[in-house]
């Protein structure tokens, strides 16, 4: 820092407005600061500057399973909204999400002086984890309940089926059957509950849902046997990638979508505006979660001692496969 002062002819104390707070700074002074900067290459010492400020602009993030697209579009997510703030990320992915694994995350980051954690908290398995973090410790959850000592972001999957059920009751259906995804999920829990209320608060028959694992081979399965059922009209899939499983199995059965099978996925993938018919779904706002659970961080880390849950509401992007039920 000594040697760009001296190159541009400033105090180190204006280099170090014109790095922190560039804002405070004459134009002029700082386009000599920044050109002073580029030619000696400077960098500040990340070292350094955590023994001033004491902070590591560091983030530890816990995920699990981050190849699906939903984890792995939330990972995303944090990392954009972080590297916006100047932090920096380290990921520790876990193949099972317990109390156990949390913590053994936990004691790794805390080895690395991380400032603050995030857990993307999919599983049921993880809220004992949620539970028994260190208070001293800022985290926020994404994905988790509203009944856990910890703030969070995450996305209402329950209105997101809700909206999903209904729009296809609205089209005339009887009844709305479902491609569920694996039981030990919050977000299919979530979503299972959201498309049950719909159909019992209508007084509509409740099909028992099909138990998926997120693949579009398990939704092509399901899709099988449901294009036996004459009476299956309408479908709602938990997942896009399942869905279009079942886009596949309809259409070697015979089944037309949607004149004979209206069906609704949730996520909106960049592929299904592009399948055949275009996959009506659920929208997730992936980025706005990722900005908010990042904005929580901040406050926790900065003292804030409130417990926020921020809920994201999901929009409903309605294609050509779901259309009016046609007279039997």
């Amino acid at each position: 820092m000594e040697d760009v002062a001296e190159r541009a002819g400033v105090s180190t104390m204006t280099v170090s407005r014109v790095l922190n707070n560039p804002e405070k700074v004459r134009p002029d002074t700082r386009a000599r600061v920044l050109d002073a900067v580029r030619e000696l290459g400077y960098r500040p010492n990340s070292v350094a500057r955590s023994l001033v400020t004491g902070r590591s602009g560091v983030l530890g993030v816990v995920s699990f399973d981050t190849t699906l697209y939903g984890p792995a579009s939330t990972l995303h997510a944090i990392e954009q909204a972080a590297r916006s703030e100047d932090y920096f990320i380290t990921i520790v992915s876990l193949s099972v999400l317990s109390r156990r694994s949390i913590g053994d995350a936990v004691d790794r980051f805390r080895s690395q002086s991380v400032d603050g954690i995030v857990i993307v908290a999919s599983h049921e398995s993880a809220a004992e984890g949620l539970r028994h973090l260190p208070p001293d410790l800022p985290a926020v959850v994404v994905g988790a309940g509203d009944d856990l000592p910890v703030p969070g972001a995450t996305v209402d999957q329950f209105a997101g089926a809700v909206r999903a059920t209904r729009h296809l009751l609205s089209l005339g259906h009887e009844t709305v059957w479902h491609v569920s995804g694996p039981q030990d999920w919050i977000d299919a829990g979530r979503r299972v509950a959201g498309w049950r209320s719909v159909l019992e608060s209508e007084g509509r028959e409740v099909p028992e849902p099909l138990l998926g694992d997120w693949s579009a081979r398990s939704g092509f399965e399901h899709g099988r046997r449901l294009a036996r059922d004459p009476e299956v009209t309408a479908i709602f899939v938990a997942n896009d990638h399942m869905a279009t499983g079942v886009l596949r199995a309809l259409r070697e059965a015979g089944r037309e979508v949607p004149r004979d099978v209206s069906v609704v996925g949730f996520d909106d993938v960049p592929e299904a505006a592009y399948l055949w018919p275009p996959l009506s779904t659920v929208r997730q706002n992936f980025a706005e979660v990722g900005r908010l659970a990042f904005q929580l961080l901040l406050d926790r880390i900065d003292g804030g001692t409130g417990a926020p849950h921020r809920m994201i509401e999901p929009e409903l992007v309605v294609r050509e496969s779901t259309a009016v039920r046609p007279p039997a």
